[in-house]
């Protein structure tokens, strides 16, 4: 069973079509995921109005999976009138979004969270995998782009989302985190280092804030990290690319000034997928999908994750 994310560039229903649409389409498909966590799609702010925008999501994140061979359906409720597994951001028409393969997996749970708790919408589906007893949580997550303190506090609700009496449920939460990683690795020396490096010690532009420790611009100029560490804190959760002792890829930096947003930052990995410690037991694989649609279709590459849900020791 394969489980991925994908923030997918602004993706918008009038782009159905393009050539932009199909390379996502096209790169979803080749990675065949079971379970599709979505970032960042888009309703126009000036064309729609604003009580249109869930509404208009809906319909994007329907078409996207459809086009996909995938579902997003769950049941309608008064909160959730367009029965959509999705998420709105909070003050603009930003949205996340869960997609599945109904053949393999059912939707049994879903909860959409927006602000205060999270600057992008963040959604949530319990699922039950089809032919075992096993029930697994995903998290589409998207993080604050330019505050780490926010991202601390939004890392602090996700833990709550995933705690049960006991320890965590079984669950993945997976996105964009718009930071990189507190996983560590053996150093080879009887210590540990970050799994990912530290990417900005010689960078020199107005942005470091919303990355570094403001205290040390001009110096070292580490990276914060302290937003995932609440998650990682006792292996409450792992990191699917540290736990797996997976090479190290990125996940932005592919896309030249000119081609999406300006980009002052390199390569770096900041799309991640966590799992509980409840989950970890069941990663078997960790990669970040690269092809030529891949690399066309979005300034994000989609990372995964398989897992084998024989490998629980006590399905719930």
């Amino acid at each position: 069973m394969r489980i991925a994310s994908f923030n997918a560039h602004r993706l918008t229903l009038a782009s159905r079509g393009s050539s932009a649409w199909e390379d996502r389409v096209t790169a979803v498909r080749e990675i065949c995921p079971d379970i599709l966590c979505l970032q960042e799609i888009l309703v126009s702010e000036t064309s729609v109005r604003r009580a249109a925008w869930d509404g208009a999501a809906a319909k994007t994140v329907r078409a996207f999976a459809e086009d996909c061979g995938l579902s997003a359906s769950v049941e309608v409720t008064a909160g959730n009138p367009h029965g959509t597994a999705m998420a709105a951001n909070a003050h603009r028409p930003w949205f996340t979004a869960v997609l599945w393969n109904p053949d393999v997996v059912q939707a049994v749970g879903f909860r959409a969270y927006g602000a205060p708790d999270f600057w992008h919408g963040c959604t949530r589906v319990d699922f039950k995998i089809l032919g075992t007893t096993l029930a697994i949580r995903v998290v589409s997550y998207h993080g604050h782009p330019i505050s780490p303190d926010l991202r601390v506090s939004e890392c602090l609700r996700l833990k709550s989302i995933f705690r049960d009496v006991g320890g965590p449920v079984p669950g993945f939460c997976l996105g964009d985190a718009n930071s990189i990683s507190a996983a560590t690795v053996d150093d080879g020396v009887g210590g540990r280092r970050y799994y990912d490096h530290e990417p900005y010690t010689r960078q020199n532009h107005d942005d470091l804030e919303y990355q570094v420790w403001a205290d040390t611009i001009g110096g070292a100029q580490l990276a914060r990290r302290d937003n995932t560490a609440v998650l990682l804190r006792s292996d409450y959760m792992v990191d699917a690319a540290a736990y797996l002792g997976a090479k190290w890829e990125p996940t932005v930096g592919h896309w030249a000034d000119g081609q999406g947003d300006p980009d002052p930052w390199g390569p770096r990995r900041i799309d991640l997928i966590l799992a509980t410690r409840t989950a970890a037991p069941l990663l078997t694989r960790y990669g970040v999908h690269r092809s030529p649609a891949g690399l066309r279709g979005a300034d994000h590459l989609p990372p995964y994750v398989d897992v084998d849900p024989g490998k629980h020791p006590e399905p719930r």
